[in-house]
């Protein structure tokens, strides 16, 4: 699979060639995440952290909030690793600092342990300094402690000219149960299947950067079909992961389909097939991911208008339920114009929302059966979601906010706050 790479300096997203020349400076990584998530997980690597001479963290923090990223840069110690975890890193890349001792402190299925090499030489100091020892001896000493490994081949870094396949399938063998992401030279989707067929990852950049490699294309190199018309069953999900319909795909319309951020498919009947290009129900793209035999897709993404459905349904089994389509009506009434509704009331009326958050929390706090539990949390569930819609915010907002907090590895105690009449 591929993880795009965003290597920071100054604030800015950059790629250098062999660690040392500056070849691109690609301004702002905001723009350049949004467009990288699609694929997964993407490396955000603080190249100032790592040669000690700044920090980019306030920037590494948005782009954490955006999506998933594995950070790496700068992590010597146990308390930089943790405040990384708990920002909601999906994963850490440690470099010098990845020794078992401080590997037994960390979750493993979220450490990455950073081997750069010159020549099948370990090098450290942002790449400047030898080692003595071997990259196979080092990933050997530490394939124990950690979740995956980072191979850097320093001297193919931003060059272009081909991933060393032959490295990189001794090291997945050598790494055992721990996933092996190759960094340096993957210039081509064809090397991201065969690395992904070995049991590797690749993480790339200047091929990227340059337009050398068409992040579609790489996103649809690993998968193969085994119909006789070579399309792709491709489960459509929505951002809270609810089956909307099913799909096909090939190479080509995942290529259109990320280069557009949209639902695009390959229909049977129909060719090229672009989801709402007619009837307006267009899709959002989100994410794009493979299941664990390469062989089905799922797409999730944001359904605009009516629903995936052609008989104008949310979802093809029919009309969907639970707390996203009172989110979905919340948004519907609150935009609206009759004067009948409550919730367009609840929107508009000063401070009337805020007094029944404070009247339906209270009701299930002194609820005392199981039926008055259920209709109180139900009431509560309503306004707290009207709230957020009130905000111009979604209920998505709030679940992503959960999921980053459950990534954090520091806990705090939970103890309640005192009420505001003992703080008089």
């Amino acid at each position: 699979m591929i993880v795009p790479s965003i290597d920071l300096m100054g604030g800015n997203a950059v790629q250098l060639v062999g660690g040392e020349r500056m070849e691109i400076d690609a301004g702002d990584p905001r723009p350049i995440m949004e467009r990288f998530r699609v694929a997964g997980e993407v490396a955000v690597i603080d190249l100032d952290a790592a040669l000690g001479t700044g920090s980019n963290a306030g920037v590494i923090e948005d782009l954490c909030r955006m999506g998933p990223c594995r950070v790496g840069g700068g992590i010597r110690d146990l308390d930089t690793a943790i405040r990384w975890l708990d920002a909601g890193a999906s994963k850490i890349i440690l470099g010098t600092a990845a020794t078992p001792g401080l590997l037994s402190e960390l979750p493993r299925e979220r450490t990455i342990a950073a081997l750069d090499s010159r020549d099948g030489e370990v090098v450290d100091h942002g790449w400047t300094r030898r080692t003595g020892e071997t990259i196979f001896a080092r990933l050997e000493s530490l394939r124990a402690s950690v979740g995956g490994f980072l191979v850097t081949t320093v001297e193919r870094e931003g060059r272009l000219g081909g991933a060393d396949i032959g490295m990189a399938r001794r090291l997945a063998q050598a790494a055992g149960g721990s996933r092996v992401t190759l960094a340096g030279g993957v210039a081509s989707a064809a090397e991201i299947a065969e690395l992904d067929r070995i049991g590797c990852d690749a993480q790339v950049g200047m091929a990227l950067y340059t337009g050398r490699m068409d992040l579609g294309d790489a996103i649809a190199a690993p998968g193969g079909s085994d119909r006789e018309d070579g399309l792709l069953p491709t489960v459509v999900v929505d951002e809270r992961g609810v089956a909307l319909g099913m799909a096909y795909s090939d190479r080509g319309s995942i290529r259109e389909a990320v280069a557009r951020g949209r639902g695009v498919y390959r229909s049977r009947q129909r060719g090229l097939w672009v989801k709402g290009e007619t009837s307006g129900d267009v899709q959002e793209l989100l994410r794009v991911d493979w299941d664990c035999d390469r062989d089905c897709l799922r797409f999730t993404v944001r359904q605009r208008g009516r629903g995936n459905c052609h008989l104008g349904t949310r979802t093809c089994w029919g009309a969907a339920g639970g707390l996203g389509a009172l989110d979905r009506r919340i948004e519907r009434q609150s935009a609206g114009t009759d004067s009948r509704s409550y919730t367009k009331r609840l929107m508009t009326e000063r401070g009337l929302l805020d007094a029944k958050i404070l009247e339906e929390a209270r009701e299930l706090i002194g609820a005392e059966t199981d039926p008055s539990v259920i209709h109180e949390a139900a009431d509560v569930l309503y306004f707290t979601i009207a709230k957020l819609r009130q905000r111009g915010l979604t209920l998505e907002d709030a679940e992503r906010e959960l999921d980053r907090r459950s990534l954090k590895v520091t806990r705090r105690p939970g103890n309640a706050k005192p009420a505001p009449e003992e703080n008089a």
